[in-house]
């Protein structure tokens, strides 16, 4: 086998190690949702609203009706948690919503969603004029006899002011009525946006300046180091118990609804910025976001010098061979409904699947096998596994047959380290599916 050929085929076996999403709404502790869990269950029809949809789906929160005090407070906390990489309990101890008997009343939930944004300093510099002012474009009069104490009158100034609650909605409720679902998903959504947990995208396809944006993701990302955790992986890769694996970063995860995204792998992002021309040339409308990873596998030394670049690097280990790192990216769709999700595998299958060395029509760099996948059941899809361990921000993760997966999670053990491997199963192109198998590369 010539050696052109062969790295073709190193290429593609670096899909190995491509990273996968991680679940959606991954808990602070590591805890992570299954994409073989109901997500139906999450995605109930609670109140319409911005971000009911979102609070309910990533966090598995459900309101209905008048809010309870306990069922908002429990709310804000998984969700300042998850943000920040602590746990409920820790989250707790903030006591952003006071205990007491009665109702939750709205300036509580107001003043409570200020701190859990960390805005509270802001509203500390609230005059009263600059308080009443701003309650005044809510349709609202402050009266500094009134229900509301000062502190919490400046919280809800500061919230009107940074859009964390809707004018509109906070004068139906009005500061000392009963807080509703409504308000409580806006406040709620609101909150993991400021933590930088809200959904996590460039733009859409339509957008003209999604290519730039794109681009731009890309070239700001580079090959992701992991430190101890690396370290281990890559002790575990050099005794071949397994074949590659990859690197990603949770700070990019897009946090999409699951039911109407697919995610894409590869290395090349002209690929990429021509894959989204041809959706939008085709009708199709998406959410776009670019996820940087970092693919590892075992560069054989009988494959010559390896030539390094900045998304190529290469570190010789103690039997000759390399370990490669190769820059790579996954770009998810969260597409406008299930019916276009299902219209994505056509068009790759037409148009960025290479079934021959001289084919032509195709995107440019078309892998034989275009590596894609969903997190919830598609038509044609088999089912694979993505085994993982999470360390703070960073992810590594390889993925299998289902049936290979229990040695793959004994290979992150056989070091005699701690290590939490988790396993999700989901949805891959059927292409990719027969390349695990160990069926012909192409």
């Amino acid at each position: 086998m010539n050696k052109q050929k062969r790295f073709l085929q190193v290429s593609t076996a670096a899909l190995l190690a491509a990273a996968i999403a991680f679940p959606q709404a991954a808990g602070a502790a590591g805890q992570a949702t299954s994409a073989a869990q109901p997500y139906a269950a999450l995605a109930a029809s609670p109140v319409s609203t911005d971000f009911s949809q979102y609070v309910s789906l990533q966090y598995g929160v459900q309101l209905n009706g008048t809010v309870s005090r306990e069922a908002f407070a429990a709310a804000l906390n998984k969700i300042v948690a998850q943000a920040n990489g602590i746990t409920d309990k820790e989250a707790a101890a903030n006591e952003y919503v006071a205990k007491a008997s009665s109702k939750l009343s709205v300036w509580e939930a107001v003043s409570a969603t200020v701190k859990a944004a960390q805005q509270q300093e802001l509203a500390g510099t609230y005059s009263e004029v600059k308080v009443k002012a701003a309650w005044t474009k809510a349709g609202l009069t402050y009266d500094e006899k009134g229900a509301v104490p000062f502190a919490a009158a400046q919280e809800l100034a500061a919230a009107i002011d940074l859009g964390l609650v809707k004018a509109d909605v906070l004068k139906a409720q009005k500061p000392t009525g009963d807080v509703q679902a409504e308000l409580a998903y806006q406040l709620l959504g609101k909150v993991a946006e400021f933590n930088g947990h809200a959904k996590n995208d460039l733009g859409k396809i339509s957008s003209d300046d999604i290519y730039g944006k794109v681009v731009q993701a890309w070239n700001e990302s580079q090959i992701i180091k992991a430190g101890e955790l690396q370290d281990l992986v890559d002790n575990i890769l050099k005794q071949d118990l397994i074949t590659g694996y990859n690197l990603k970063d949770a700070a990019f995860d897009p946090r999409f609804d699951p039911k109407r995204t697919i995610t894409y792998g590869h290395s090349d992002i002209v690929h990429a910025i021509q894959l989204i021309g041809l959706l939008k040339s085709e009708g199709i409308d998406a959410n776009v976001q670019l996820e940087p990873k970092t693919s590892a596998f075992i560069y054989l030394k009988e494959w010559g010098e390896p030539v390094q670049t900045e998304n190529y690097q290469v570190v010789q280990i103690e039997n000759g061979n390399y370990i490669a790192y190769s820059k790579e990216y996954d770009l998810s769709f969260e597409f406008a409904s299930q019916e276009d999700k299902e219209r994505f595998q056509p068009l790759v299958l037409k148009y960025a699947k290479k079934n021959d060395e001289e084919a032509t029509g195709l995107l440019r760099a078309s892998w034989w096998q275009p590596l894609y996948y969903s997190l919830t059941e598609l038509k044609d899809y088999p089912i694979i596994t993505n085994n993982y361990v999470q360390s703070g921000r960073h992810i590594v993760q390889t993925f299998s047959l289902n049936e290979d997966s229990p040695a793959v999670a004994n290979a992150f053990k056989k070091l005699g380290k701690e290590v939490d491997v988790k396993t999700y199963k989901f949805w891959v192109d059927q292409p990719f599916y027969n390349y695990l198998k160990g069926d012909d590369f192409k």
